[in-house]
Parts: structure tokens; C-alpha cells; sequence
């Protein structure tokens, strides 16, 4: 006799990936270095049309205009059972955005990451020179390919 129970998955649904993509407060943006080596580091972003969107400086910028394969992982949980992530495969783009959307990405941002930041006069001064003289680029990542999550809640 067949046992037609469903077997308990951890797999999220579609919905559920990008509803956990774009609550998360950090994700870990993975870029290749020239020499192929991966590197993975921690970043604030907002995910607009299914597009995950970042406002950055530094070499992961050089990297991902050097080579546009990347990764993006959200994750949540310390106990075992509690354990969720989202990781997606991407191609990154520097982009120049129109005006409008400059604006949507400026205003999420805002609204995400308000509670989070520290206040300009609150940072040392050489952070805040920092700051102003460097210049910020906008990283498009697109997905492609099949998103790999798991939520160990969904076995109990």
C-alpha cells in the first residue's frame, strides 16, 4: 500500500525567498577576485522588480565590473530548526540609473536602513571625511539560474 503523505521539505516557496530576500537586513555579497579567488562580504541592499540593489564603493565594485559573476546569500537563524537562507546566483552590472530609479533605491534604502545608521556627527571625523570624498556606485545584481533556500522550521 502506498503512503501518499507528503514528505517534509525545507524547500520555501518562490514567495517565500523573495519575501525573506527583501526583509533581510544584511546579505553577503560573494565577488571573484582577479585571480579567480571568491570573496564574500556583508552588505546593506534593497530588492526593487526582483533585482537586488546596492549603493557601494571599494574593490567589490572593481570586481564586479571585472567579472559579473556573483552571488548573493540571506540568512537567518542560530538553532539548527531555526536555520533559513536564500542564496542566489547573479549577474552584477555597474549601472547609472535613471533619475527615477535612483530616487526608488535611494528611498528604500532610507526606509530599510534609517533605524540601523549611525548618525553623521555621531562618526569620527576622518569616518565622516571618508564618506563624503569617496564616490558611491550602484550594483545591479539580476538573478539567474535556480535560487537555493531551505527553512529546517518547515520539518517540524
Amino acid at each position: 500500500m502506498a503512503d501518499n503523505k507528503a514528505k517534509p521539505t525545507v524547500r520555501m516557496s518562490t514567495e517565500e525567498c523573495w519575501e525573506m530576500l527583501e526583509t533581510s537586513v544584511n546579505g553577503t555579497l560573494t565577488t571573484l577576485r582577479a585571480n579567480g579567488q571568491p570573496i564574500s562580504l556583508p552588505v546593506w541592499y534593497v530588492v526593487l522588480d526582483q533585482k537586488i540593489y546596492m549603493v557601494t564603493r571599494g574593490k567589490k565594485v572593481v570586481r564586479v565590473r571585472n567579472d559579473q559573476r556573483c552571488s548573493f546569500l540571506v540568512e537567518s537563524g542560530e538553532r539548527w530548526a531555526e536555520l533559513r537562507a536564500v542564496h542566489v546566483e547573479c549577474v552584477g552590472r555597474i549601472i547609472e540609473p535613471t533619475e527615477e530609479l535612483a530616487q526608488r533605491i535611494a528611498q528604500a534604502l532610507d526606509e530599510k536602513y534609517a533605524p540601523y545608521r549611525t548618525a553623521r556627527d555621531a562618526m569620527p571625523e576622518q569616518t565622516r571625511d571618508y564618506y563624503e570624498k569617496n564616490l558611491n556606485f550602484t550594483i545591479e545584481l539580476t538573478p539567474v539560474g535556480k535560487i537555493l533556500n531551505w527553512d529546517n522550521a518547515k520539518l517540524f
